[in-house]
């Protein structure tokens, strides 16, 4: 009768054990069921994360070359703009050495001349340019004076006396890249009238410029 008793009890025992150990082992599958959930969960997010960081770094470096490629167009534009005007620079600077070789020069000088006294407007000036041209310069500026003391006088009712005098010195000369005309100055060397071809091909090509670009690349406008 004890015997049976202590079975019963042993039986017992050993059922609340395996319930025990059942449960034990019910709750740890759930748990680690859990916990690889959330570690999927959380690996799914970490590459997702990953991926969108690789996508806008992708982005990132495509919007910076796009730039680079646009912004190397441009340059390349604006530098064939910038070789094609010169070009254009050249080439009236050519047009200028052969008016400088025409028949019309002295007149031409003349008028620089002219032009040159009134600028500066004093009484002792000396005017320079190029090696070649001195002889037709000394021969005008005689004119060129007269010319001047006239429309002086017949804009201010007085008449001048300028002494204009053409540079000796030969080391002075206007080089040959001025393409001609002359360069007037007094007062030592202060006041500079520079009214070679070059220099006018210079001013005009500035004041024309926005005119210029206006034909060439009408689709700048």
């Amino acid at each position: 009768m004890a015997s049976d008793q202590i079975r019963q009890m042993v039986n017992f025992i050993l059922q609340e054990a395996h319930e025990k150990a059942n449960e034990i082992r019910v709750k740890t599958e759930h748990d680690f069921n859990l916990e690889k959930q959330t570690l999927v969960h959380e690996a799914k997010l970490a590459v997702q994360d990953e991926f969108a960081k690789m996508e806008k770094d992708r982005e990132v470096q495509e919007r910076i070359q796009r730039s680079a490629e646009i912004g190397q167009c441009r340059q390349k534009k604006m530098t064939l703009r910038d070789e094609l005007l010169v070009s254009l620079m050249k080439e009236a600077s050519s047009k200028c050495k052969m008016v400088a070789s025409g028949a019309n020069y002295p007149q031409l000088l003349q008028k620089l001349i002219v032009q040159g006294l009134i600028k500066i407007e004093e009484m002792e000036v000396v005017v320079y340019c190029r090696k070649d041209d001195v002889a037709t310069v000394k021969k005008i500026v005689p004119a060129a004076v007269k010319e001047y003391v006239e429309i002086m006088e017949k804009e201010s009712g007085i008449k001048l006396q300028p002494k204009v005098t053409v540079n000796e010195d030969r080391s002075k000369d206007l080089p040959e890249s001025s393409n001609g005309g002359v360069k007037l100055t007094a007062l030592n060397g202060k006041l500079v009238c520079d009214n070679t071809m070059s220099s006018r091909l210079a001013l005009v090509y500035e004041e024309l410029m926005p005119s210029i670009r206006a034909i060439l690349f009408p689709e700048d406008q």
